[in-house]
């Protein structure tokens, strides 16, 4: 009995809001260090196709010989793809949840001041999602090829953001700059969810999250871009 009712307390507390919470702050947070380590990875298309195949080949020999070849991107790919699951669990939980508990508070719905960032969290998210899976067919395993298939990484990237394929980047510049929305939104509820954000540094944290967005969301935006108005050849 005694051994029930520890376990049924565990499952509560896995299963608890603040708990949900600490799980999207911290898969968000690796999340967010992917996304500048591969920010920086990208904008190495502007030293040209040595640098960028180079770059990109290194990353399939990082721990070797202790691990075999792409043993680390694996290992790594596991770790990203586990993050995003409890990030999207996590998030989906959390909104059920706060749904319900406004229809049980309140009879009369009550608009409520929020941010646009986090107003387009819902749907950001599901564009991201979308996007994420077009990246990886179009640039990682090489399925879909706009422009043409090619064993170089700076070549499929230089091939799949040609002028003729405008909607290509378009959709690339929407999905973006909802990351962009997304991060900004993310960190600030994450320092929340830590206790950071206490009110006196309310505006401090709003510039540190409004900047690295910003950082992150040009420099996703700048490779494509150059290579659609013809910067990058």
């Amino acid at each position: 009995m005694a051994n029930s009712t520890l376990t049924k307390k565990r499952s509560t507390a896995y299963g608890s809001t603040v708990a949900l919470k600490s799980a999207m702050a911290a898969s968000g947070a690796i999340l967010v260090l992917y996304l500048i380590a591969h920010m920086y990875g990208n904008l190495k298309v502007f030293a040209g196709q040595e640098a960028f195949d180079g770059y990109a080949h290194s990353l399939r020999e990082i721990g070797y010989p202790l691990l075999p070849e792409s043993g680390f991107l694996w290992i790594f790919r596991i770790v990203l793809l586990a993050s995003i699951l409890i990030h999207i669990y996590s998030a989906a939980v959390l909104t059920i949840r706060a749904r319900g508990a406004r229809e049980q508070r309140y009879v009369v719905q009550k608009r409520v001041q929020r941010t646009y960032s986090s107003y387009t969290m819902r749907w950001g998210g599901v564009l991201i999602a979308l996007f994420v899976i077009f990246h990886i067919l179009h640039l990682t395993v090489n399925v879909i090829a706009p422009g043409g298939k090619s064993d170089s990484p700076f070549e499929r990237l230089v091939n799949g953001f040609q002028p003729e394929f405008w909607f290509v980047t378009l959709f690339y510049v929407l999905a973006v700059i909802a990351v962009g929305f997304h991060l900004r939104h993310g960190i600030w509820s994450g320092l929340a969810t830590l206790g950071v954000n206490k009110a006196s540094r309310q505006s401090k944290i709003n510039a540190v999250a409004v900047a690295i967005a910003l950082v992150v969301t040009v420099g996703f935006l700048l490779p494509p871009l150059a290579v659609t108005f013809g910067l990058v050849k």
